[in-house]
């Protein structure tokens, strides 16, 4: 019996035995659909993200105060620099001589209360001092209105962009909020723009936040210091280098760093978007990938309880088999490819339901993108093969050791 008959006896057999099968088959294939679906929706959102990335086309890198301030190593007390200022963060923004997009800004509190009629949110609004290019360079979407004018910055115009949460809270579901007052620390605002939901990245919660020119925030502080950043977006990875090299000279010359002294900010490569979805869809893929290898171990288990039945119940077959001729390899290889064929009917069926629930999930995280997942689907084979060639080998293996008189003579 040659390789092609045994496939041939495999699929005759399942037929044979049709139910139990596809029950079997159907243990695999949601095993299948777990890993395949999980892996399908992840590729849709880096597919997505990656396309905003390309299109924002974004390197960035922040510019801060030091932050060592006033430690104590060995003995010895660190020196203490003071703070950037909104001067000098202006200055810098002048003069910086690379082609770039720089945001500006400092929170003036976190504890804030956002106040619209009767309406009040709870006193943890973070309220952010910003310019024009932030919004921009934080990937932030508006849902409705605008952001900042540089006239507006320039002059600390009382306007508010508002985070997805504070506008729930103060706002009914269908109401505009666009021209719209609400106050805080003492002062009203009108509010000019409305931002996306975006939830919770990182340690940004941009829904609570609202925002206003940096300007206006420099005077709600009073006097107070606020710690400003500068982020310098860079259009071209390959320039990032070059563009904080640039940068560190420019701030030196500002703060007055003297050749040989050590800079008296600190100035660090930012953690991009991309870095932090990998660092989340990492932990989504392991979880995937354990949910879909419980799953296929289950269905590796049924499946080997399966085929020692067979075994049992075809023992006069084997019998018949073996006193006509056929070796214990020939045995072994019609159950193991029975197995696989199995398996791989199932995977096939798991494949393309993990590919549509996939693509649902992403579609209803708003994600218009079909994804055609083809290393999910090579593994998915891949893995198919393995639980028919790990689930098959015994009953096979104890099928080949049978003795044809004793088979033969089996009821």
């Amino acid at each position: 019996m040659n390789f092609v008959e045994n496939i041939k006896e495999g699929l005759r057999s399942i037929q044979a035995n049709l139910l139990r099968s596809i029950l079997t088959a159907l243990i695999v294939a949601i095993g299948i659909t777990a890993l395949v679906g999980m892996l399908t929706t992840i590729d849709g959102i880096e597919y997505s993200v990656n396309q905003s990335l390309s299109s924002l086309g974004v390197n960035t890198f922040d510019i801060n105060s030091k932050t060592n301030r006033n430690m104590n190593t060995q003995g010895i007390t660190q020196k203490t620099y003071p703070q950037l200022t909104m001067g000098e963060a202006f200055r810098f923004i002048d003069q910086y001589p690379v082609t770039a997009t720089i945001s500006l800004n400092a929170n003036l509190t976190q504890i804030a209360e956002i106040k619209r009629l009767s309406k009040i949110t709870n006193p943890n609004v973070s309220v952010n001092g910003t310019n024009e290019e932030y919004f921009a360079i934080k990937g932030l979407d508006f849902e409705k209105g605008r952001g900042f004018s540089p006239l507006e910055i320039r002059y600390g115009t009382q306007v508010a962009v508002l985070g997805y949460k504070v506008f729930t809270t103060l706002f009914d579901k269908n109401e505009n909020p666009i021209g719209q007052e609400i106050a805080f620390m003492g002062s009203k605002f009108k509010v000019i723009g409305l931002l996306k939901e975006k939830g919770m990245l990182a340690d940004n919660n941009y829904d609570n936040m609202v925002f206003i020119p940096i300007i206006k925030a420099n005077q709600k502080a009073e006097g107070r210091g606020l710690w400003y950043q500068l982020t310098v977006g860079i259009s071209d990875p390959s320039q990032v280098e070059f563009a904080m090299g640039e940068a560190t000279g420019v701030m030196r010359r500002i703060r007055g760093d003297h050749v040989g002294n050590e800079n008296s900010f600190e100035l660090e490569k930012s953690e991009t978007l991309a870095q932090e979805l990998e660092s989340i869809t990492s932990g989504l893929r392991v979880a995937g990938v354990g949910i879909g290898f419980i799953t296929l171990l289950g269905a590796s288990i049924a499946l080997m309880n399966i085929m020692l039945v067979s075994v049992t119940e075809r023992t006069r077959e084997v019998g018949v088999r073996k006193a006509l001729g056929a070796t214990p390899l020939r045995i072994r290889q019609q159950f193991v490819i029975e197995a696989i064929v199995v398996c791989l009917l199932g995977g096939i069926a798991g494949i393309i339901l993990g590919i549509l629930i996939g693509n649902l999930l992403s579609n209803l995280m708003n994600i218009d993108v079909f994804v055609i997942p083809w290393g999910e689907m090579l593994l998915g084979m891949i893995v198919c093969i393995a639980v028919g060639l790990i689930s098959g080998y015994y009953p096979a293996h104890k099928a080949s050791k049978l003795d044809p008189i004793e088979s033969l003579r089996f009821e």
